[in-house]
């Protein structure tokens, strides 16, 4: 999967002031776009092999199972649920939109279904909040998170905020 602006300034006009409606987006491709259509009805489904004697799930998603070859597959729910595997705050220099809102954090989610798969987004204190909504000093390994839908940019995307104790 690619990533493209939301917008872009064209080059004889001056560009704009970045908004948080600036971020980079997802461009899915043939083979992830069943992801994005799953993510913009708030469910979290991951590509799986379909032939019976694997069945292995796999992220991020291609047309070839890498375990046994297989052009098969479907895509199984898993419950959203995951802990924080790894995390990162960024700094300026950023892109625009970015900038605006760092530092924020990006985390890398092991998923509690699918302990070798691992997803990239942002710990927020809830679906719609701003990036940088949460208090640096909450984020820590191991934390569990739930995934929480948003749209941005007309595309649904996972972010994730902490599972209640």
């Amino acid at each position: 999967m690619t990533t493209t602006p939301a917008t872009t300034a064209t080059p004889t006009a001056p560009a704009a002031p970045a908004t948080a409606d600036e971020l980079l987006l997802p461009v899915p491709d043939e083979d992830g776009a069943p992801f994005w259509e799953y993510a913009a009805q708030g469910e979290l489904r991951i590509q799986a092999c379909a032939e019976p004697a694997c069945g292995k799930l796999r992220f991020p998603p291609r047309p070839c199972c890498p375990h046994c070859r297989s052009f098969d597959s479907e895509w199984l729910p898993v419950s959203g649920r995951g802990r924080i595997w790894s995390y990162v705050r960024p700094h300026p220099p950023l892109l625009p939109a970015y900038a605006a809102q760092a530092p924020y954090n990006v985390i890398l989610v092991e998923l509690v279904d699918a302990p070798h798969i691992r997803l990239v987004g942002n710990l927020v204190t809830s679906a719609d909040a701003p990036l940088d909504s949460v208090d640096p000093a909450r984020l820590r390994i191991g934390a569990r998170v739930q995934v929480a839908f948003t749209e941005t940019g007309g595309v649904s995307v996972p972010r994730w905020v902490l599972e209640k104790s």
